[in-house]
């Protein structure tokens, strides 16, 4: 674009029209690739609006590129005939023509130079931000450890209703169990596993015979925001009944 010569006229036409038709390819595949990009899973990523929010700038910035190679076009001066009536240009006309248009040509092909460069330098940082918004998120999921089970994740959402730890009387002492305010059964080996995770915590001060209320720490709301998770699909073996057995083997 910033080398690009040519001659007012049929010439320009030919140089510029090939660069017009390329700008508006990029825009095309650039907004390809924002609807690409907005529908993927990458949007739910902590930092992706503002990667899409970018490829949106190189979608506009290459439409103005495409803008101002129009213009170009539309200021290049043509060497078609003048109407029937109208007499032939001189070659001075011709000339005062040409230097006239070559200014404003001249002007708005590096308008649309500008609007590239904006378009390029839009897709580097794109390039930069996406690869250390996937780094950030794999950082992140393995600092959160591995995904909850169905059970942990129920646990959790009646946790975040309201829940006390408390020493069973039942079981003896030493022995804690788990109180949710929406009655929901959490067992204590299910709390225990959230709580070594850092996803609940219980109020210490209290004695676990009065009940030490259970809070969702700050990383167990974060958890929630996330689906629940799927119960693992599993096979049963069929097991012959023990009588069937007892007949096979006698027979």
């Amino acid at each position: 674009m910033h080398d690009v010569s040519y001659t007012p006229g049929t010439d320009a036409l030919r140089r510029i029209g090939p660069l017009l038709l390329q700008a508006q390819d990029l825009t095309a595949t650039a907004l390809a690739r924002l609807n690409a990009l907005d529908s993927s899973a990458y949007a739910s990523l902590p930092g992706s609006r503002a990667g899409l929010e970018l490829l949106a700038s190189v979608v506009s910035s290459s439409s103005l590129a495409g803008t101002d190679l129009a213009h170009a076009v539309l200021a290049n001066p043509y060497e078609g005939a003048q109407f029937i009536d109208s007499p032939a240009d001189s070659e001075a006309i011709r000339t005062s023509r040409h230097a006239n248009a070559i200014p404003q040509m001249t002007g708005h092909l590096d308008d649309a130079a500008h609007q590239l460069d904006l378009s390029a330098t839009g897709c580097h940082y794109l390039a930069h931000g996406i690869t250390e918004d996937l780094a950030s998120a794999q950082d992140h999921q393995a600092t959160a450890g591995p995904a909850l089970t169905p059970t942990q994740h129920d646990a959790l959402a009646a946790l975040k209703n309201g829940g006390r730890l408390y020493e069973s009387s039942t079981r003896g002492l030493g022995v804690a169990r788990v109180a949710t305010d929406d009655c929901t059964r959490v067992s204590i080996a299910t709390y225990r596993a959230l709580a070594k995770r850092g996803l609940v915590t219980s109020d210490t001060s209290t004695s676990l015979f009065i009940g030490q209320k259970i809070t969702v720490t700050e990383q167990g709301q974060q958890a929630l925001t996330r689906p629940r998770p799927r119960a693992a699909l599993t096979t049963a073996v069929a097991t012959p009944p023990k009588a069937a057995v007892a007949q096979g083997v006698h027979r």
